[in-house]
């Protein structure tokens, strides 16, 4: 694509950036990079309500590289100029790998660092010389202040990216101390699925004037996805998973589960008996919930099973199954696990296993979906031999 019919170009992006976006396969904005990008680029606070897949990331990855790279802020060292907070390891890795693609064609690349507990904090205080664009997560970057490692008073911006997870997890008092840290003038934006009260409550306190752009049309992006619901008994639903998985030949296969304890016996289980799968959770370390999601991601994992905390840090754009496998606490939630699939305009397929205890909940996700399902049963299927 010629730089100059770039759409990317008609938002204010400058050239340094069109031919990494090309090969990246970025062709047309989304509806979030359309509408944040060139409010970004004109200094505006943004509050974007739009779910994981929409495009958010480089909606303010590119804007917030582009005004780095025009200002060129320069600060003390140990004064980071950009800050985004996150609330996963999983998003802060993600989030700094999309900084790093899309700095490729600038001539001076700032230094990226994303920075999260579970693993020393060590390395990270000595990697924080000349960084400015820091990615953390609350706790760690306070740790990371109360050692001296890095200081916030200078930020020029500050990304909240899900919000709303932050504060789902109990951050909200780490977010309160980070805010009072930095300095009153800046620019904000932030990011979420959703807008609660909590989250409305942040906004308030931290956003002047922003614009408002929301993107959650949840039951188009719904209707790509082919629905199905099993009616299982639960001494059968073991079974009926990988009757469903062999059945179907499905390879690159994501599994919900609602506990660590039950995604590393589901993952034990289907492994046990000849399909490949991991577990990924909380509760695994840093180094191997990174190689478990990258080896998913690559395609050469057949079953990823995983906990809702870690849903956000799986994104794949052409996933083609997801299985829930127990149901979530939140109608939200269903939304938000059978959309890592049907992304991107492309069609996905989600399942879900539901037990005679679990109907009545069923029942309250659908209503609130307004989708009806119709509850398949199972119990003519020959297990034995599965």
């Amino acid at each position: 694509m010629d730089k100059a019919t770039s759409p990317f170009s008609a938002l204010g992006i400058s050239d340094a950036f069109l031919s990494v976006l090309t090969d990246e396969n970025y062709s047309d904005p989304t509806p979030i990079q359309l509408a944040a990008i060139p409010a970004v680029l004109f200094g505006k606070d943004i509050l974007g309500i739009a779910k994981t897949g929409s495009g958010k990331t480089a909606s303010y990855v590119l804007p917030v590289l582009q005004r780095w790279d025009e200002a060129k802020w320069t600060l003390k060292n140990r004064h980071v100029p950009v800050l985004v907070l996150v609330p996963t390891r999983e998003l802060a890795v993600q989030v700094e790998t999309v900084f790093n693609l899309l700095a490729q064609g600038l001539a001076t690349r700032p230094k990226v660092m994303a920075v999260f507990g579970g693993v020393s904090i060590n390395p990270q205080m000595i990697g924080m010389q000349d960084v400015q664009v820091l990615i953390a997560t609350p706790g760690r970057l306070l740790d990371l202040i109360d050692s001296k490692a890095v200081h916030l008073a200078q930020v020029q911006v500050l990304v909240l990216d899900e919000a709303d997870k932050m504060l789902d997890l109990g951050f909200k008092e780490e977010m309160d101390r980070v805010l009072a840290l930095l300095p009153r003038k800046r620019q904000n934006l932030l990011f979420s699925a959703t807008l609660s009260n909590a989250v409305n409550e942040i906004t308030q306190l931290v956003l002047h004037k922003p614009e408002v752009i929301q993107v959650t049309d949840e039951p188009q992006e719904v209707q790509l996805i082919e629905q199905r619901a099993f009616r299982v008994e639960p001494e059968r639903k073991g079974p009926f998973l990988r009757y469903l998985i062999r059945s179907m030949d499905m390879h690159q296969v994501l599994v919900f589960t609602s506990s660590s304890h039950s995604a590393d016996h589901v993952a034990d289980k289907l492994s046990k008996h000849g399909i490949e799968a991991e577990a990924v959770h909380g509760k695994k370390s840093n180094h191997a919930r990174l190689g478990t999601l990258a080896r998913f991601k690559a395609g050469k994992l057949r079953v990823l099973v995983a906990t809702d905390l870690l849903s956000r840090g799986i994104d794949i754009e052409a996933l083609p199954y997801v299985i829930n496998y127990e149901l979530p606490r939140s109608p939200k939630d269903y939304v938000h696990r059978i959309g890592r699939t049907g992304r991107a305009e492309r069609s996905g397929m989600a399942f879900t296993l539901v037990t005679p205890e679990d109907q009545p909940h069923f029942k309250v996700i659908q209503k609130k979906m307004k989708q009806w399902l119709t509850l398949e049963g199972t119990d003519d299927v020959d297990l034995k031999s599965v």
